[in-house]
């Protein structure tokens, strides 16, 4: 999941300074769930923007904005409203954003309304945690289901470092080493053998940006 929050009105309100009109769209997934471009949050966007002069003609929420059938589908409907248009302001994450301007064929400014935070999880009580960097190169098989890339403040391969303290990080005493926290997985397990196998530095050329991968046929 991409947790999101939503920009400030200001600079909302700052980055629309020269569009009168315009045509809000969330998503019903990620930005949903993070209450940052669910249907509550478009309404009281619109509210907000109406209240600084704004015209809001319309705005819809398909299911995954950055995928380019949904957002095709949605725009095709409310093509009327974006005809009006001036700008369109997207309420989910930099991917839905780019996938909306990359689809709408009127080729109005398409705007962000949130900020990308991180790829994360959520717990059993609805909190969003980052547990995977998205690296390219997956060690979880190795280090128990515990990702020391993101866990770990230095992203360390090959156990703790020597500021460790009482299994505490040294970069944040309030947080669990990762290490810690995958050497006690490990023995529950009876896999602490795995711990003897030195693995080789990260192949940083697996994430070099913008990747692309085709889909199969």
């Amino acid at each position: 999941m991409i947790i999101t929050e939503q920009k400030p009105l200001q600079e909302i309100i700052d980055s629309l300074k020269n569009q009168a009109k315009v045509f809000l769209i969330g998503c019903g997934e990620c930005a949903t769930t993070a209450k940052t471009g669910g249907e509550p949050e478009l309404l009281r966007m619109k509210e907000q923007l109406e209240a600084q002069g704004k015209v809001v003609l319309g705005m819809c929420i398909p299911s995954a904005p950055c995928v380019a059938a949904q957002i095709k589908t949605e725009l095709a409907k409310n093509m009327k409203s974006l005809r009006e248009a001036d700008a369109v302001l997207v309420l989910a994450c930099g991917l839905g954003t780019q996938s909306v301007k990359e689809n709408n064929r009127l080729g109005q400014v398409v705007l962000p309304g949130c900020n990308t935070l991180f790829g994360a999880v959520v717990d059993s009580q609805g909190s969003f945690i980052e547990k995977c960097s998205m690296c390219g190169e997956c060690v979880l098989e190795a280090t128990a289901g515990i990702c020391p890339i993101t866990l770990c403040a230095k992203g360390l391969l090959n156990g703790p470092c020597g500021g460790m303290n009482k299994g505490k990080c040294e970069v944040d005493k309030d947080k669990d080493c990762a290490w810690v926290l995958i050497y006690n997985e490990l023995d529950k397990k009876k896999k602490l053998d795995t711990l003897r196998i030195i693995r080789e530095p990260k192949d940083f050329a697996k994430t070099t940006r913008p990747r692309k991968i085709i889909a199969a046929k």
